[in-house]
Order: structure tokens, then C-alpha cells, then sequence
């Protein structure tokens, strides 16, 4: 089933698949709900599956100012309170994980699955403080030598030639909101998840290491990890068959 909601005055849409307990899952930057396509199959025969599109991707429509993970997860309660479910199980991939960490710290959930979950701010090198701060002083002081219209074609060049495929391929307002998301640190939220988690990781993740993965399981009560091993940003595609695996266990799914 095809389902739409509003909140915050933008049209937000899901998907909804078989009966019973209730698992919602939030996918990535850049992604959308149709990524958790095989989940959803395994899933969809033992729980009632709830897919969305986070605002800003898929079917779902841009916010119309720069959200933060809060709004983010308020707009995932929303969903959960238009639904009337009750104690919904959450399986966040990267960005997701990091609306899982807000929504389960401060809600009842039965559990929490976290794959190559976004959450614990980055270490940045002095290279990139240098190229920050460079960028923002040539932005100011640019127009005033060559002249604005020259200036924002520079900066633009400059920009597209250092910024991730994230940034690049973003709109202004998802650029906006992509920059105030990616510096939040959320290890002060992780010790108020008490529920189950498991972390399903890559070792060989870049965007999220591997290291994010051991600061979330020292800093959640409950929490245990599966590593697959030479996998990256995307473990639950790259070893689908050790992912599908570590749900039924972790479901208790027969």
C-alpha cells in the first residue's frame, strides 16, 4: 500500500506491506525507500513493514526550510502517531540510523537495527578546517574583486571540484539541511537507547567507519554487532545473505 501524510506543511510518503508487529525502516542520504526492496521481501510475511521516503527524496517533498535531525524525527513520529502504531521496531541505514538514535531515545520501540549507521560526528582533518575556511573567505571576498556574477561561477567550479557527491548532487535547500545534519553528534542520545540494537557493519565502510559502530556499542546498553567483512557503506546489499541471516536471528524469525 502506497500511503501519504503532511507534516510541517509538505506532503511526506511511505509505503506499508503484511500484518502484524510493526517495523519501520529510514533509509540513507540520497537514497529511498525502494533500497530496502529485499528487506521488505523477507520481512513483509512476518511483521507489518513500513518503508518511507524521508522528506527531500523519493516521493516525498522538499522541506521548505533547513531541518536538522530533529525535524527529521519528529516528522517520522508524526507517521508513527498517523498510523497509530505502538512500540514499532526501526532499521535505520546511515542517515536513518541517525533519526533511529533520536527517535529511540526518546520514545518505546521494541528494537533498533542499525547498518552503517551515521550518528557520531566525524574527526576532520587541518586539510579540511583549510579548505572550510578558505572557501568561506573567498566567498566573501570574491565579489568584491571580480565581481559577483564571476565570483559564483568560481565558487560553483571550486565547490563541484571538493565537495562530496552528496553536496554536489543536492538541491540548495538539501545542500543546507546536509550540512547542519552531518556535524551532529549524537553519542549524548545513545545511552537513552535502551532497547535491543544490532549494529550491521562494513569494515571496510569509509563513510561511516567501522569505528562509529564500536562507540555506538560501548555507548548503548543493549547493543551487539555482526561485521561483514569487506563490506563498505552498503553491508546489508553487499552481504544480503549475512544481513537477511542476522535479522531472522535478531527477529526470531523462523
Amino acid at each position: 500500500m502506497d500511503g501519504r501524510y503532511t507534516y510541517d506543511g509538505i506532503e511526506l510518503a511511505y509505503t506499508a506491506e503484511g500484518e502484524g508487529e510493526v517495523v519501520v525502516l529510514l533509509h540513507g542520504w540520497g537514497c529511498d525507500a525502494s533500497i530496502w526492496r529485499p528487506t521488505i521481501e523477507l520481512l513483509k510475511g512476518h511483521y507489518r513493514v513500513v518503508a518511507v521516503d524521508f522528506a527531500g527524496f523519493g516521493r516525498s517533498a522538499e522541506p521548505r526550510s533547513a531541518w536538522g535531525v530533529e525535524e527529521y524525527t519528529r516528522s517520522i513520529e508524526a507517521l508513527v502517531a498517523e498510523l497509530g502504531i505502538e512500540s514499532p521496531t526501526l532499521i535505520g541505514h546511515s542517515f536513518g540510523g541517525r533519526v533511529s538514535i533520536v527517535y529511540a531515545s526518546r520514545n518505546d520501540v521494541a528494537r533498533v537495527v542499525l547498518t552503517d549507521a551515521a550518528g557520531v560526528k566525524p574527526r576532520r582533518s587541518w586539510q579540511y578546517y583549510r579548505k572550510v575556511y578558505t572557501y568561506k573567505i573567498l566567498k566573501h571576498a570574491l565579489p568584491l574583486l571580480i565581481g559577483s556574477r564571476k565570483a559564483q561561477m568560481l565558487l560553483e567550479q571550486r565547490r563541484a571540484a571538493s565537495g562530496s557527491a552528496d553536496y554536489n548532487n543536492a538541491t540548495p535547500m538539501m545542500r543546507a539541511i546536509l550540512s547542519k545534519c552531518v556535524n551532529e553528534d549524537l553519542r549524548r542520545l545513545m545511552p537513552k537507547v535502551e532497547a535491543p540494537v544490532l549494529l550491521f557493519w562494513g569494515d571496510k565502510d569509509t563513510a561511516t567507519p567501522l569505528s562509529d559502530g564500536y562507540i555506538m556499542q560501548q555507548q548503548m546498553p543493549n547493543a551487539g554487532m555482526v561485521i561483514a567483512k569487506g563490506a563498505g557503506h552498503f553491508a546489508m546489499l553487499e552481504e544480503a545473505e549475512l544481513w537477511q541471516a542476522s535479522l531472522r536471528s535478531f527477529l526470531k524469525i523462523e
